[in-house]
This record gives C-alpha cells, sequence and structure tokens, in this order.
C-alpha cells in the first residue's frame, strides 16, 4: 500500500495562502502578454486556457437542495509558462462577486463561459499565483444533442450531482476545463444536516454548527476536471478496503440498496484487473450509485459514477478506466480510444477470466454484423462522435491486436503503459509507436485499418492468428 499524508483543507488553502506573491509591478520588468482562451483541442476549440498550469484546487461550497442555490469560494494555485498581463478559467452561467490574484482584486470579464482575469500586477514567467474566486448562484447542466446533459444535475432524490465527459467541472467551480492541466483537488461541501455528501479521494473531517454540516474530501494525485464530481443525498456510506489496504468508499442513494452485492465484488474487480495492468494506480476506491437513469455511468476518478441501470460488467468498466482515461488521460479528444477501447475490452477480458467465454467466438459474432459495426472510426472520429464505436467495435480492435502480436506482448502492453504515463496524459499515436516497438512488428497497415478506417478491415487484419475462420 502506498502510503501518503493528505493534509486536510485548511492545512492546504494555509499553503496557497502562504505562497510567495508571484506578481511584479511592469517598473520591475514585467510586462506580460494575453494567456489563450483555449487548451487547443479542435474538438472542444473554447475549452481549457493557455498560459499557466494549475496544480491545485481548494473548492468550498455551500449547497442548498431546497432552493437549489450553491454559494462557492475555490482557490487555485498556478504555475505562469508565461509572462501574463491577463488569463482566463471556465466557468458556466454562475454569478461571479469577486476575484483576487495573490490577495488583490483583479478585474474580471465574466461571458460565454469564461472567466477573463486582469490582476492588478503582471505575473512573471515561472512564478507561482494563487486566485481566488468568489460566486454563486443555480448550477445548471450544459446540454447538447449529441452528448446530452453534463455537469450539474439534480437527483430524483431532490439532491444533485455533477458528472459528464468531456465538460462538467466548469458548472459548479472556475477551472481550466482540459485534462491535459491536471492538478490535485480539495472539496469542502456544506449541506444541511440530515444530507451528506460524496467526492473524489480521501475522507476528510466533517463539522456541524447551526443545522449545516460540512463535508470534506481530498483527491491529491492530479485529476482531469471532468473526472472531478460531487453528490449530494441521503446517501448510505459502506466502507472497506482492497487487500492492498487502499480505503474503499460506496455511497448508496435511496432506492439502490440492491446495488451492494454488485459493489461487494469490487475487490475481486481490483484485484483481476490489478493482474491485466499493473498495480491500482489510485489512493482510493469505490463506487456512487443513483437512482437516477442518466444516459452514462462515469469513471470519476477513484470512485465511479453509476446510474441505476449500472451492472456488474459497468463496475468493471469505469474501474478499467481508472488506468485507462484516470491515471493515463487523453492528450486530445481525439484519443479517446485510449480510454475506451481499453475499458471496454477489459469486459471482455473479465467475461474470458470468469465467465469462461470464448473471446474467439465473441469476436467472430461481432463481426457478423456487417458494416453496422465497422462505421465508425476510433481515431480521431469527430467532435461528438466520441462514444460511439469505441464501445463496439473498439473491443474487437483490440482482440484483433492481441491476436496479431501474441499474448506475450500484448499483456506486457496493458501492464507496462500506464505505469509508463502514470498521472500524465498521452495520445493514440504514442500507443500505436509504444505496441509497434514492443511487439517487433510492423503494424501500420493493421492500424490504419481499424482505427482510422470506416469499413471491414481486409482478411489479413480482420482474422489473424487463432481467428482464422
Amino acid at each position: 500500500m502506498r502510503v501518503r499524508k493528505v493534509a486536510s483543507l485548511l492545512a492546504v488553502a494555509a499553503l496557497c495562502v502562504a505562497c510567495s506573491p508571484a506578481t511584479k509591478s511592469a517598473e520591475d520588468g514585467v510586462q506580460g502578454t494575453a494567456g489563450a482562451r483555449t487548451a487547443g483541442d479542435p474538438y472542444y476549440p473554447t475549452s481549457g486556457n493557455g498560459g499557466y498550469n494549475a496544480s491545485n484546487y481548494v473548492v468550498a461550497i455551500t449547497y442548498d437542495p431546497n432552493s437549489h442555490h450553491l454559494d462557492g469560494d475555490t482557490t487555485i494555485t498556478a504555475k505562469a509558462e508565461q509572462s501574463l498581463s491577463e488569463f482566463s478559467l471556465d466557468l458556466a452561467d454562475l454569478d461571479v462577486r469577486t476575484v483576487t490574484v495573490d490577495g488583490r482584486a483583479a478585474d474580471v470579464d465574466h461571458s460565454d463561459g469564461k472567466l477573463v482575469i486582469t490582476p492588478a500586477e503582471g505575473i512573471a514567467e515561472g512564478s507561482t499565483f494563487t486566485v481566488e474566486v468568489q460566486y454563486g448562484g443555480e448550477p445548471n447542466p450544459v446540454k447538447s444533442k449529441k452528448l446530452g446533459s453534463e455537469g450539474w444535475q439534480i437527483s430524483s432524490s431532490g439532491g444533485a450531482f455533477a458528472a459528464g465527459e468531456p465538460h462538467s467541472a466548469a458548472t459548479w467551480y472556475p477551472v481550466n476545463d482540459t485534462p491535459t492541466d491536471k492538478a490535485a483537488f480539495h472539496l469542502a461541501a456544506r449541506v444541511p444536516d440530515g444530507w451528506s455528501v460524496i467526492s473524489n479521494g480521501l475522507p476528510g473531517r466533517n463539522e456541524s454548527k447551526d443545522g449545516w454540516t460540512t463535508f470534506r474530501w481530498d483527491e491529491p494525485d492530479p485529476i482531469a476536471s471532468y473526472l472531478t464530481t460531487v453528490g449530494i443525498d441521503h446517501w448510505t456510506m459502506v466502507n472497506g478496503k482492497l487487500t492492498d489496504g487502499t480505503p474503499v468508499v460506496s455511497a448508496f442513494a435511496p432506492g439502490t440498496d440492491d446495488k451492494k452485492a454488485l459493489e461487494a465484488r469490487l475487490p475481486e474487480i481490483l484485484d483481476f484487473l490489478s493482474s491485466k495492468f499493473g498495480k491500482y494506480p489510485q489512493d482510493a476506491a469505490g463506487g456512487i450509485f443513483l437512482a437516477d437513469k442518466i444516459d452514462f455511468s462515469l469513471e470519476t476518478q477513484t470512485r465511479p459514477t453509476y446510474a441505476k441501470w449500472t451492472d456488474l460488467s459497468t463496475i468493471v468498466h469505469e474501474n478499467a478506466h481508472q488506468w485507462w482515461g484516470d491515471s493515463v488521460s487523453v492528450r486530445q479528444w481525439k484519443d479517446v480510444c485510449l480510454n475506451e477501447c481499453l475499458a471496454s475490452y477489459a469486459q471482455w477480458l473479465w467475461a474470458e477470466a470468469k465467465e469462461g467465454a470464448n473471446l474467439d467466438d465473441t469476436y467472430r459474432k461481432a463481426v457478423q454484423k456487417g458494416q453496422q459495426v465497422f462505421g465508425g472510426k476510433l481515431y480521431d472520429m469527430g467532435a461528438g462522435n466520441e462514444f460511439g464505436a469505441v464501445y463496439s467495435k473498439g473491443p474487437m480492435a483490440m482482440h484483433a491486436l492481441r491476436r496479431t502480436i501474441g499474448d506475450d506482448a500484448f499483456f506486457q502492453v496493458l501492464k507496462t503503459w500506464p505505469a509508463l504515463h502514470r498521472d500524465g496524459n498521452a495520445s493514440w499515436p504514442e500507443f500505436e509507436s509504444y505496441v509497434t516497438q514492443v511487439s517487433g512488428k510492423d503494424l501500420r497497415g493493421f492500424f490504419d485499418a481499424w482505427f482510422r478506417g470506416t469499413t471491414q478491415p481486409a482478411d489479413q487484419y480482420l482474422w489473424p492468428g487463432s481467428l482464422k475462420p
């Protein structure tokens, strides 16, 4: 077990306040330029921001389930990648009250989901600075025709939860909303007595006063913004440990008691996945079981969020993401096969090991579906199309790859890749290069046919090894 000290929220906040002021006046030579108002992902060009890297978020919220009103106070610690005259954060339709940079009031412009901040003094390149934003209002989800509702949502119990991919975090706190700027995350959520709060990471000390209770959660490992979460409900909490001592906290909304037997198998599931992907890469584990029939379950880091329809295979899938997608995150959204193709194939591996499935037969049955399964691209599939073929064609492609390079090379890749890129980001082309290196085979034709093509691959790529009819 990795033992790690996790500072309390107040201690983290104190450290942030104690940081040396990073800004310097123009007469000291810091002129600066504006940071980019985008992270540069062509699929979502308005998401994320440039000019700095965030390292820590301290988010404090007060939420009243009756009025749906939220008050927030978020402190962000970041390092300037350039001399900054201004920079921006992502924040949806909430009212911004005050913004300070290193304790000094800053000018702000908040429109179209961007909070543009002009500090009182320029920020020197390489400097660490802190931003505090106080805000409030009624948070709402973001909606799109292809991806549905994401972010802050009202639950059937009258509580609330935040979940969505690729967007979620900016609906309830100011953030650099891009998976390439991963940071530690600390939450203090104050709710009326009788309600409770679940989030990422490890639980902290709770406090009750004047009819309200504050719940604290700390995620010290780098986390992509869309993988942060909060759930406010009348939770039933179940605590346990993995075989290596890692703490497990699972939360069940009213009406989800039937999911407890599934979640009881989490240690078995994570032991199995560790045998395939290497040591479990998180400091905590568990699950958040909603009573809502939302369209997706999501791999929120350390503690996946599950829709009411969740089954055992879904739990396997979302926990495989703790390696593929959470610990190692995409560089751009066109790389999402790194997340979904691998997590979907983990479901196949579970069926093979635990249910006696013959994966060659599973594959052949899938091929019989014809063009309907081959039509979608697995790499660079286009904005809004990320979450389609990766779930059906994706595991087929991974099984064909396994039969092409052999089990030794295939499982070596599955175990060493997450370790090589732990807590970072990676791209699909980098994965292809690594598989080629480990296997010693020329795989260009295979990867083009399966991952860039939109028709059934040629027989040499469709029927490798034991798949040959």
